[in-house]
């Protein structure tokens, strides 16, 4: 069974939506922290990491108890830089720099602060036990159904899926019940073997499981809306904000 189970935090400062989003204040915490703290009480990782490019994350990270061993480019910061070149540089960077290889790695999105230990657990412990499969990746009930989405097309509307997709006459006006269940990747926590990383230069693979969340815990930080949420839901873990600010006040 693998041993060096990897946890690597992106976290950049440069969020247009919200200025520094991921060390923000929520409910008195840099959000970031509590990706980190959940991350520390989870009982799988080796190492714990965070990416970034800018320093005062790098030293709000380290001072949760992660580690930052390098600032990453500023090339590789930018609105539309995609999650797979920013996990080849860090892993290139400790292959080369430290000689570690993992044998997993796990994304964990400082935007996703209402994921806990057990959630992180249990989703490594799908890939473990299941090696042929590339990755694990959560999701949860779809706000929105896909099939009750739209595209503009000109000046009017069309379905966002082709109605020969499922077979359903206008889809669209159907109860939602009836339906087939749709699910949506959450953003909470992924889990990939390197070789699906490094070899096969995907975040995901062809062969992915699925970890089901709570739509309650699935709130991913990508607004000023997103963000009051999440800090109102944290606000009902009073326990879990008591503990992190007496370990860090």
């Amino acid at each position: 069974m693998p041993r060096e189970i990897l946890a690597l935090i992106p976290a950049r400062g440069g969020s247009k939506s919200i200025p520094l989003k991921n060390i923000r204040l929520m409910a008195g915490q840099p959000m970031l922290a509590y990706t980190v703290r959940a991350a520390r009480e989870a009982r799988c990782f080796t190492r714990i990491v965070v990416s970034t490019d800018h320093p005062e994350i790098a030293r709000i990270a380290d001072e949760h108890g992660a580690e930052t061993r390098f600032l990453r480019p500023a090339a590789l910061a930018g609105d539309h830089v995609p999650d797979l070149p920013v996990f080849h540089h860090a892993l290139e960077w400790l292959e080369r720099e430290e000689g570690y290889l993992p044998d997993v790695v796990v994304h964990l999105r400082p935007t996703a602060p209402l994921r806990t230990a057990r959630h992180i657990e249990e989703a490594v412990l799908l890939l473990l036990s299941s090696p042929m499969a590339d990755s694990v990746r959560s999701v949860s009930p779809a706000p929105v159904h896909p099939l009750k989405m739209w595209r503009l097309d000109g000046d009017r509307l069309a379905p966002f899926v082709p109605a020969h997709v499922f077979g359903i006459r206008e889809a669209y006006n159907q109860p939602r019940q009836s339906l087939p269940p749709a699910y949506v990747q959450n953003g909470a926590v992924d889990v990939m073997w390197r070789r699906t990383v490094v070899e096969g230069r995907s975040m995901s693979g062809e062969v992915i499981l699925y970890y089901l969340m709570d739509e309650g815990v699935s709130v991913n930080v990508d607004s000023e809306l997103d963000f009051l949420l999440a800090e109102r839901l944290l606000l009902e873990r009073r326990e879990e904000v008591a503990a992190l600010a007496k370990e860090h006040p």
